[in-house]
């Protein structure tokens, strides 16, 4: 039977498991970083800002002496530093137990990454698609290795216009470029699950979105920020959701996890379901070959 009240007492011990946690200053990233150095595991924390990471890490190792964590410097709004990240870890790291695509921007104004992409797309999916691409060899050989991504509630609205991904024809909707980035979440979530489900050995490719939780990613949308306190759940609660992808000795590949509460927006972490255009075989399909082609990045 389902654990309805599934919690970090429920997280196995991590020794001996390394883990790359993307955007791990703040938030869910910084929540899901020390209670998995708490559990053990080498952590390795993926950021813009090394100096705020190692305030952080400083704190974390304050409250448990002994924790593992190497900071090292990713933006995922330029493919450059993606690859000289991958290839740091490739490197110095002869397994990778668990990568935590947890990184996002919201509803921010439209801009471009150093690619020329639409910012949160760019963030948000194209940057972690290249990312999980070039740390594959690596996932690969590292037995029952684990892949999560973070996807959201706002996915439900999203509906890709392929022929303007980056937003260069239309006018600029910050909220629907956001709910478009977390529904291209889970469109590669689902897509590589189907293109690993014939190789020995593949990693698990689990989901996970936070519902409402109280972090600063919300900071661009105004409405959010009004019944952020009456509503959203703190980052503990938001963040079991990705732990629980990222360590339930019982998750499946394309299992998705979140809230189990009222329009999954609050409670424990559960099994839940995407929407019906997240299971659209061709609209993945089609993303991934874009994702490719934009990247450079093939599988």
């Amino acid at each position: 039977m389902e654990n309805k009240k599934w919690g970090i007492q429920n997280i196995p011990e991590q020794k001996d498991k390394t883990i790359i946690i993307t955007g791990a200053t703040s938030g869910l990233g910084k929540e899901a970083t020390r209670v998995l150095a708490m559990k053990n595991a080498t952590v390795i924390m993926a950021v813009r800002n090394t100096q705020k990471a190692e305030i952080v890490a400083s704190e974390i190792r304050k409250e448990y002496a002994n924790v593992k964590i190497d900071i090292r410097s990713l933006d995922l709004s330029s493919l450059d530093s993606i690859s000289s990240f991958a290839k740091g870890v490739l490197e110095d790291y002869k397994k990778l137990d668990i990568l935590i695509n947890n990184a996002g921007i919201m509803m921010c104004p439209y801009s471009k990454t150093k690619n020329g992409f639409e910012t949160q797309m760019g963030t948000n999916h194209l940057g972690p698609f290249a990312l999980t691409g070039l740390l594959m060899p690596l996932l690969m050989s590292t037995k029952n290795a684990r892949i999560v991504s973070t996807s959201s509630v706002a996915h439900n609205q999203g509906d890709i216009d392929f022929t303007d991904i980056n937003w260069e024809k239309r006018k600029y909707n910050t909220n629907k470029a956001y709910s478009d980035s977390k529904l291209a979440n889970l469109y590669f979530s689902y897509e590589l699950k189907r293109r690993l489900e014939n190789v020995e050995n593949p990693p698990l490719v689990v989901t996970a979105h936070p519902g409402g939780t109280k972090t600063d990613l919300a900071r661009h949308s105004g409405i959010f920020n009004v019944f952020m306190n009456l509503l959203f759940l703190p980052v503990e609660k938001g963040v079991l959701s990705t732990l629980r992808a990222a360590t339930d000795v019982n998750a499946k590949s394309g299992d998705y996890y979140g809230p189990g509460g009222f329009m999954q927006v609050r409670g424990f972490p559960e099994l839940v379901q995407s929407s019906k255009m997240s299971h659209n075989l061709t609209n993945a399909k089609h993303l991934w070959d874009l994702s490719e082609q934009l990247t450079g990045v093939q599988y």
